[in-house]
């Protein structure tokens, strides 16, 4: 059986991108543009892990991290972010999460941390 990743970005191309890339790679891969889809998908399809980007205009990667933990989800996540901010970064970090990926994204870098976490636990 498919690992199962979502993306969750509000840019359009770097969905698709990633989404392609990863479907080469046989992982199961749903896309969501804003937090309140992400975190329907979430509740539908039970992903293992999860791209997440921080900025977001109908809510930030943080608060949709903050929602999951308050539902008892404990799923994966890998924050994506193109800002360096410290209180952010430690905030996220607080809710569990396995890593950071930096924008522009570097497709040997997230293919790297994205396989070590579907693979982690199997």
């Amino acid at each position: 059986m498919s690992k199962k990743l979502l993306i969750v970005d509000d840019e359009d191309d770097i969905r698709e991108f990633a989404k392609s890339f990863f479907r080469k790679r046989d992982i199961d891969v749903a896309t969501a543009s804003g937090g309140q889809e992400a975190l329907d998908i979430v509740a539908r399809e039970q992903p293992d892990l999860i791209l997440l980007d921080i900025t977001m205009e109908d809510m930030t990667g943080v608060e949709v991290l903050r929602q999951l933990r308050a539902d008892k989800n404990d799923v994966k996540v890998i924050m994506v972010t193109g800002v360096e901010d410290t209180e952010v970064i430690n905030e996220a970090n607080s809710w569990g999460i396995k890593g950071y990926v930096h924008k522009p994204l570097v497709l040997e870098e997230l293919e790297k941390i994205v396989l070590t976490e579907l693979h982690a636990d199997t």
